[in-house]
């Protein structure tokens, strides 16, 4: 039956890569929202080929245990810090080098940011979930239950940590960054342009680029990256696992920078105002009002990421799968799940037979893995030494 589950709607998928993969890891991590049987129904009323043009791709949840508060902000905070403090110093390094590769490079940058997420999972998932950007916290709460009365204090603290994280940096290349805010200021070029010295802390655009090009840029780009976030969070995906992850989601990141740093992208709400505002503090308001282009940088991303998750979820998605994976529980149990699977002709047998029962136990009870308190959505690898 399990076997039955997994090639649900992808009969072409046969022995082969898949197969192995799938068999590298079985996890069994609980979601903390059931499934309704009213998105199995429409799950289940999506047409093949629609689903099969989408390339849909069944991806695995990583979850955290839950503790108090304080360590959620400081983790939160560190985490940020973890991911922005590479990526910022890079880009000092590649706008003082005056673009010298043996200095600094947009490779470079795209590096340092990828690696820098990667190690903020690494790092801190553990503990906070990993989410380090307001737009994933959002999501986070409207798809997969995350509590929505801790998004504030999580987004709060992804911004101090990116604040902090441009503070240090600003402290460490003082000096340099005092010298070429010199030249450039005598060059009556002031020290908020792209290319500036503020540019070392937030993005700001060309003269020549309109915003409405800056939004299609931002909102694009973004929803690539939610799409890729999101494919590394869906529990039934053979493609990823816990020790890859990190590096996929920093990846993303490192390639959209190669893309289109050159034309202006900033790609995280609390990486752009965190630093931001550093620049204001040491630059003056003008890193907010440059070309009137800091709320594209600070606000699209939600959206974005909203809209990407969303397609994923409309689209891609297949809870039928992370049911199967032991990912997930019906909304009503095993009695629920039975009758989903005799209505929708995947098992003519009623009661759930022996065999079922043990595919979906995990899935039914939502108890199974952690008997301790509650968990949370997010990156966590905390939870993959569970019951398997």
């Amino acid at each position: 039956m399990s076997e039955h589950i997994q090639r649900l709607h992808t009969n072409d998928l046969e022995l082969g890569a898949t197969e192995a993969i799938q068999k590298h890891y079985e996890r069994h991590v609980v979601s903390t929202k059931a499934v309704s049987q009213r998105k199995l129904d429409f799950e289940r009323a999506r047409p093949r080929w629609l689903r099969e043009m989408m390339a849909e791709a069944y991806v695995r949840s990583l979850t955290i245990n839950h503790t108090q508060h304080a360590n959620f902000d400081v983790n939160l905070a560190t985490g940020v810090f973890f991911y922005v403090y590479p990526g910022i110093a890079a880009t000092a390094a590649f706008t003082l080098g005056d673009e010298n590769a043996a200095i600094g490079s947009l490779l470079g940058v795209g590096l340092a940011f990828g690696f820098g997420i990667a190690f903020a999972i690494i790092t801190c998932g553990s503990t906070s979930g990993g989410h380090f950007n307001p737009a994933m916290t959002i999501c986070f709460a409207t798809w997969q239950g995350f509590p929505w009365k801790k998004v504030p204090y999580y987004i709060f603290s992804q911004i101090f940590g990116a604040f902090i994280a441009g503070l240090f940096v600003y402290g460490q290349y003082h000096q340099q960054i005092a010298a070429y805010a010199a030249t450039t200021i005598a060059a009556g070029k002031g020290t908020v342009f792209n290319g500036g010295p503020a540019s070392i802390f937030c993005s700001f655009p060309a003269p020549t680029q309109s915003l409405g090009y800056l939004f299609f840029v931002e909102f694009f780009v973004d929803s690539y990256i939610g799409i890729v976030l999101w494919a590394c969070l869906d529990p039934a995906n053979p493609f990823i696992s816990p020790q890859v992850a990190p590096w996929a989601i920093g990846l993303v990141y490192s390639t959209m920078v190669w893309g289109f740093a050159d034309i202006t992208i900033s790609t995280n709400l609390a990486r752009d105002l965190g630093t931001r505002i550093v620049a204001a503090i040491f630059f003056g308001r003008e890193a907010f009002s440059y070309h009137s282009y800091s709320w594209i940088s600070i606000l699209v991303n939600v959206p974005a990421t909203l809209f990407a998750t969303a397609y994923y979820e409309m689209l891609m998605r297949d809870s039928l799968q992370k049911i199967g994976k032991g990912a997930a529980f019906h909304e009503d149990g095993e009695e629920g799940l039975n009758l989903h699977l005799v209505k929708s002709n995947i098992s003519r047998q009623s009661p759930m037979s022996p065999s079922m029962q043990k595919v979906f136990s995990l899935g039914s009870n939502g108890s199974t893995l952690h008997s301790g308190p509650k968990m949370e959505t997010g990156f966590s690898l905390a939870a993959e030494t569970g019951n398997n």
